[in-house]
C-alpha cells in the first residue's frame, strides 16, 4: 500500500514518463508494426517497451536519444515476437487501411502480401544483431551512419552486415518461390531492400 510519502515519488516519475510516452508512442508502434505485420502484436510490443521504461529498467540520463532508444527496443521486441510465433495466416493492416494507388491486380497484391510475410519469416531466422541492423536500415529508414551510431559499431561493419543479410534473405526467399515466381521475387526483393 502506498503511503503519503510515496505519492510524490510516483507523481514525479509519472509526469516525465507520460511526456516520453506521448512524444514517442506513434513511432514506437510504427516500428513494431513494420516488423510484425500485425497491429495486435505491434501494440503488445509497444506496451512492453514502455512498461520496461516505467519499471525503471533504464536510467534516462544515460540515453542521449530517447526516440532512437525506444525504436531500437521496439525492433528487438518485435523480432522476438517473430521468432517466437508460429506461422499464422494474417493480412497486414496496411493492406486494409491504406488504399493502394497502384494498378496492381488482386493476384499481384496477394503475391506482394505473401512476399512481405515470407520476408518477416526469413528476417526472424537471421542473427538478432543482423536482423536488428536490417530492420533499422530498411524498415525504419535510417542510413548506415545512423545505424552504426545507434548500435555502437562502425559504418563498415554495418555495410558488410547488411550486404550479407540481403544475400541471405534473397536466398531464403528464393527457397519459397517457384520457377515462375522467381523473376517477380528478384524484382521485389531488390526494390524493397534497396
Amino acid at each position: 500500500m502506498a503511503t503519503a510519502v510515496d505519492m510524490p515519488k510516483v507523481a514525479a516519475v509519472a509526469l516525465p514518463l507520460e511526456t516520453v510516452f506521448r512524444a514517442h508512442y506513434a513511432s514506437v508502434l510504427r516500428s513494431a508494426f513494420r516488423i510484425t505485420g500485425s497491429m495486435a502484436d505491434a501494440e503488445d510490443v509497444t506496451q512492453a517497451t514502455f512498461l520496461r521504461l516505467a519499471r525503471g529498467d533504464l536510467d534516462e540520463g544515460q540515453v542521449r536519444d530517447m526516440g532512437g532508444y525506444l525504436r531500437r527496443a521496439a525492433v528487438n521486441a518485435a523480432l522476438d515476437v517473430l521468432r517466437s510465433r508460429r506461422v499464422r495466416a494474417q493480412v497486414p493492416i496496411e493492406d486494409d487501411s491504406f488504399p493502394s494507388h497502384s494498378q496492381a491486380s488482386p493476384e499481384q497484391e496477394q503475391s506482394s502480401a505473401e512476399l512481405r510475410q515470407r520476408l518477416r519469416e526469413a528476417l526472424a531466422k537471421l542473427h538478432p544483431r543482423t536482423a536488428e541492423m536490417f530492420a533499422l536500415r530498411y524498415m525504419e529508414g535510417l542510413d548506415n551512419p545512423e545505424v552504426a551510431q545507434m548500435m555502437k559499431t562502425s559504418q563498415a561493419v554495418v555495410a558488410v552486415t547488411l550486404h550479407r543479410a540481403r544475400s541471405r534473405l534473397r536466398k531464403e526467399l528464393r527457397a519459397f518461390s517457384t520457377s515462375e515466381e522467381r523473376p517477380c521475387l528478384e524484382k521485389s526483393t531488390t526494390n524493397s531492400i534497396r
